[in-house]
């Protein structure tokens, strides 16, 4: 008798099973459970120095580009006031190349042209008389070679003095002009180089968030190997959650979802599945469902649109999806009502 007993309730739970199974309604929303993620950045100095201003503390909510610290950057700044005006400098000497010889200039090698070329005559005429004396025997020979030789320096005064005028007509020559250019190009890029080192002294937020650790302090030390600030990013914040196997059909990418949090009872936050793993993985330990759980899950991300301010990283937190939603259409803003 007991043992009929107990195989008549054995098929009574059987077949009560199969009815509810078979009875009861298709599943419309999917509850995961998981928890709330949020991008942490360590914010540091892309340049050496001493700390002169820490402008944030842990907690403080910050805008992008804002000032957060700045270092001190006085030598930097004494450095680039010497390259501008070595910069400014070179400019005018490319600038007085580029003009050329002054007409003053040009007047005065004619001048000189023309005092070479007087000096020129007189050693000739003289040297002509020195000749004739010799051969009649009224001076030495060796005072018509010393009439020569000057006859012969004066040619050549007037030769240098010629070309003298010449350069001064041309101008400068093109190889220095260019050289001149590269000086400056040169002297520019300094000038730029420590433009940026005096850029890379302040430290701004890269994004909008929230301080969450201040390492260092006025005094200390930076360089791009050490972290000034933690800065959690408010946005974008998402939960992490594990969608079973079978419901990836019904739950495409930008479908949207609603959040709560137990710290805020009956309030939902609206939300949208941003991102779906392309690989499983076997469910997490910490990974909690209110039905059987699944041996192999895929990892979303369900991007909130709103409650920034309130999901903290970490926070436990309920996702609510409505499944067979269509996807939507692409370039549609999800969080869009």
């Amino acid at each position: 008798m007991k043992i009929f007993l107990i195989i008549a309730v054995a098929l009574l739970a059987v077949g009560a099973g199969v009815y509810w199974h078979r009875e009861s309604p298709a599943m419309t929303d999917l509850t995961l459970q998981g928890n709330v993620d949020i991008r942490q950045v360590d914010l540091a100095f892309n340049a050496s120095g001493r700390i002169a201003e820490m402008l944030v503390k842990e907690g403080d909510r910050v805008k992008a580009g804002q000032l957060l610290a700045s270092i001190d950057t006085t030598r930097l700044q004494l450095a680039l006031a010497q390259a501008g005006s070595q910069t400014n400098a070179q400019q005018e000497v490319l600038a007085r190349l580029l003009a050329g010889s002054r007409p003053e200039e040009i007047r005065q090698a004619k001048a000189a042209r023309d005092a070479a070329r007087a000096s020129m005559s007189d050693a000739e005429a003289f040297y002509q008389r020195q000749e004739n004396l010799a051969d009649r025997h009224f001076v030495s020979r060796q005072q018509a070679d010393s009439a020569r030789y000057a006859r012969d320096k004066a040619v050549a005064q007037m030769k240098a003095a010629e070309e003298a005028l010449r350069l001064a007509e041309i101008g400068p020559r093109k190889e220095d002009i260019a050289a001149a250019r590269a000086t400056l190009a040169a002297d520019k890029a300094m000038v730029g180089l420590m433009m940026r080192d005096l850029q890379d002294g302040e430290l701004h937020a890269p994004s909008s968030g929230v301080i969450e650790n201040r390492i260092l302090e006025p005094g200390d030390m930076a360089s791009p190997q050490k972290a000034v600030y933690t800065l959690a990013l408010t946005d974008p914040v998402w939960v992490r959650v594990y969608l079973p196997e079978k419901y990836l059909g019904r739950v495409p990418g930008g479908v949207r979802a609603w959040i709560h949090t137990d710290s805020n009872p009956g309030k939902s936050y609206r939300a949208y599945v941003g991102y779906v793993s392309p690989s499983s993985e076997f469910t997490p330990k910490s990974v909690e469902t209110t039905e059987t759980r699944e041996s192999l899950v895929y990892q979303a991300r369900v991007f909130a649109c709103e409650g920034e301010n309130v999901l903290r990283q970490g926070m436990p937190a309920t996702v609510t999806i409505h499944l067979d939603q269509k996807a939507p259409a692409a370039g549609t803003d999800p969080c869009r009502e």
